[in-house]
């Protein structure tokens, strides 16, 4: 025999899949993080999330990457044996949250904007 659910507990889902940041432990949706893998013992950016292999997903802050890398998260993340050269994807990290910051003017000309209308 099954209990009644309570309509007093409600469980939020977020919209779509969630993960774990490696840095800073805590959960957000794969939207909000940036996926890495490990490519010929170095760790490479997934940006399309595409490439073979275990991911370890990281906040797109470099500061949650610093954690990895101190934690030694990824090695442990990724079941890598040895190092890991971290260089290119800190370099990458750091373009990307430099894109982010300043997204520059924007590409769609005034004249081709959607009118809404005001009704």
């Amino acid at each position: 025999m099954q209990r009644p659910q309570s309509n007093s507990v409600q469980h939020e889902y977020p919209a779509g899949p969630v993960r774990t940041c490696v840095g800073c432990r805590r959960r957000a949706l794969i939207d909000e993080l940036l996926r890495l893998v490990v490519v010929d013992g170095a760790l490479v950016v997934d940006e399309r999330r595409r490439l073979p292999g275990r991911g370890a997903w990281v906040h797109r802050d470099t500061g949650c990457f610093t954690k990895a890398e101190r934690r030694r998260a990824f090695p442990r993340a990724l079941r890598a044996q040895g190092p890991l050269e971290t260089g290119g994807a800190r370099h990458a990290l750091e373009q990307l949250a430099e894109q982010s910051e300043d997204p520059g003017p924007s590409r769609v000309p005034v004249g081709t904007r959607k009118q809404v209308d005001p009704s």
